[in-house]
């Protein structure tokens, strides 16, 4: 069972404020895109907080007046004094809408661009990343990130900036009106109040962080879980799984516990520091106009500003823990900003123009962990118009080679060239785009059979679309569908067959179009039939192209140019088809198998 104890141990109070403090500077530039509105914004805010403070000093000025016996009321209230109330009163509602529209648009854009921004970036991590990362916390991360940019901002602006703004113009008046007993105990509170909750709060926030961590945990493993709903199936481990969950579930629930428990020690002791101000206050307000000193409006005053004060001092908590909160979340999300890329362009690198492509792998070396090497000594060329095949037995590092020529990781040794030069020359948009694979295992968008297919070139009109399917042998079971090609594929396109999303690869590669064209194990996934109806298209697909094939059924690449033979990451055998066959090599012992395996079917 993972418990709490296998979570990164928690970082000190002062590395959190650090945190925070960085965080906050790292989302500055998104909000002072719109200096203009922030300015506005601001100006607005201070003229609701003055129309706010003016309020209880109009309000004094009313209770005062009306001191003096009924019927000298209305000669010494007059009525533009009442009508400044009532002004004042609107003026702060007025100032304070203002303010929520002129910002709204800051803090939506400001989550918009940080938004596109995480996306964009990870699609430029490597797949290293991706394959080592579960999606399902990576997605958690993200959204909780953004909601918290969004909170972060109206707090900040809508809630702490008001409090200060007032606390500053309360104590003013005070000082410069009353005895500095007053404003000293409003000082002393205060510092009390704000000293307890940052202490307590900080201590609150390693519960907070453990809480979000075995939270994501619990999501990450219910989705990959459900992603993987037909083996469960298949083993019959939904006990199991069942169990996994509620493991995690278990540790998250005890974490929310303590979190709440916290929460409450906190509360209890805001209200009782605020209790004691607001009492000590009073107290001192009522001696003074026993003793003369003040009036029964001055009372009404300190009392009134006691509200104001207090009140968003109480939400002060409230505010700084979510603050806190919000700051973890937008953390963690800018942690992904600050993750490397393990694949860069290079500084001077340039578009690989179109045209006919000729593919080197000169004495390539490649290792996924440092301890195993994968591919050792590698060299084969594949120059235009011809196709040459790679084959082997699983494990031989054969898909590894793709993977590498798409610049999803970066050669140990040696180099790949295109047309003679390295392709870490090129930038890897204009690389990607001319290279188009049919993977071994095709992974397809939740979305229609139309758009799986037309994602291989979204501009793409739907004549060429339907051309590529027909290409791939695809187009009659289309037409069979009832919702034709409109019909949805499911999660990862789990709702077709194997071969039948190989075929809206296979369409997806012909209808890119691209010099460069890999098909690893294309058809592995296909009956026999089938296969041998698609091949002629690949082939003429192939002709007049860089062509490279990844096969394991040696009757696909009969035809092919060279054929290499990889063994343990290295190059054992190359030639033709016949050449290889008198060799008595590896491939003569694979095809004599392979052979024999009609007959045992039979």
């Amino acid at each position: 069972m993972r418990r709490a104890s296998s979570l990164p141990l928690p970082q000190p109070a002062g590395a959190d404020e650090v945190q925070g403090w960085r965080t906050i500077r790292a989302l500055l530039p998104y909000v002072l895109r719109w200096r203009g509105r922030v300015a506005l914004a601001l100006v607005c805010l201070v003229g609701a907080k003055l129309a706010n403070v003016a309020v209880p000093l109009v309000f004094k000025q009313i209770i005062d007046a009306l001191s003096i016996t009924p019927a000298q009321a209305l000669i010494v209230v007059p009525a533009a004094l009442l009508l400044a109330y009532g002004a004042l009163r609107f003026a702060t509602s007025a100032c304070t809408e203002l303010r929520e529209i002129l910002f709204a648009r800051v803090t939506q854009q400001a989550v918009r661009s940080i938004a596109l921004e995480v996306f964009e970036h990870l699609h430029a991590l490597s797949l290293r990343f991706h394959l080592e990362r579960q999606t399902g916390g990576l997605t958690r991360d993200i959204e909780r990130g953004t909601r918290s940019i969004g909170s972060l901002i109206s707090y900040a602006i809508y809630s702490i900036l008001p409090i200060i703004i007032e606390i500053a113009l309360v104590l003013g008046i005070m000082i410069h009106k009353y005895d500095i007993s007053f404003a000293l105990i409003t000082i002393a509170t205060l510092l009390l109040y704000v000293g307890f909750t940052i202490s307590v709060t900080n201590w609150r926030s390693v519960l907070r962080r453990q809480a979000n961590e075995l939270d994501s945990a619990a999501n990450a493993r219910a989705i990959d879980s459900l992603l993987n709903y037909e083996t469960v199936k298949y083993f019959s481990n939904e006990a199991y799984e069942m169990r996994r969950y509620d493991e995690h579930m278990h540790a998250w629930m005890q974490a929310q516990v303590r979190n709440q428990y916290s929460l409450s020690v906190l509360n209890l002791g805001q209200s009782l520091i605020i209790a004691a101000g607001v009492t000590v206050m009073m107290w001192r307000a009522a001696a003074g106009v026993a003793d003369g000193q003040m009036t029964l409006g001055d009372i009404v005053l300190v009392n009134a500003f006691l509200i104001q004060l207090y009140i968003p001092l109480n939400f002060l908590g409230v505010l700084y823990r979510e603050i806190r909160q919000a700051l973890t979340d937008i953390e963690r999300m800018f942690g992904l900003l600050r993750t490397q890329r393990e694949v860069e362009d290079a500084p001077d690198a340039l578009p690989l123009q179109p045209g006919p492509v000729t593919l080197r792998f000169e004495q390539v070396g490649f290792a996924y962990d440092a301890r195993r090497p994968v591919l050792e000594d590698v060299s084969l060329e594949v120059a235009p118009g011809t196709t040459v095949a790679v084959v082997g037995h699983s494990g031989a590092g054969k898909s590894t080679l793709s993977r590498l020529l798409f610049r999803f990781y970066d050669v140990s040794t040696g180099r790949i060239t295109l047309n003679g030069t390295d392709l870490r020359q090129f930038t890897q948009k204009s690389l990607r785009r001319a290279i188009g694979i049919v993977p071994q295992d095709t992974v397809l968008f939740n979305d229609s059979i139309h758009y799986n297919i037309q994602y291989g070139r979204p501009d793409a009109s739907a004549e060429e679309v339907l051309a590529a399917a027909r290409a791939a042998q695809l187009h009659e079971f289309i037409e069979r569908l009832p919702d034709g090609y409109e019909t949805r594929v499911g999660e990862r396109g789990l709702k077709l067959s194997g071969g039948e999303k190989q075929r809206v690869a296979i369409a997806r590669a012909l209808l890119k179009d691209p010099p460069i064209l890999i098909f690893d194990e294309a058809t592995s996934a296909l009956d026999s039939q089938t296969e041998k109806a698609i091949q002629s298209q690949l082939e003429a697909a192939a002709r007049g192209r860089t062509a490279l094939v990844i096969a394991h059924r040696l009757s696909t690449i009969m035809n092919a140019d060279m054929i290499i033979v990889m063994d343990q990451g290295r190059v054992a055998e190359r030639g033709t088809h016949s050449e290889l066959l008198t060799q008595c090599g590896i491939y003569a012992s694979m095809w004599a198998l392979q052979q024999q395996e009609p007959q045992q079917e039979n």
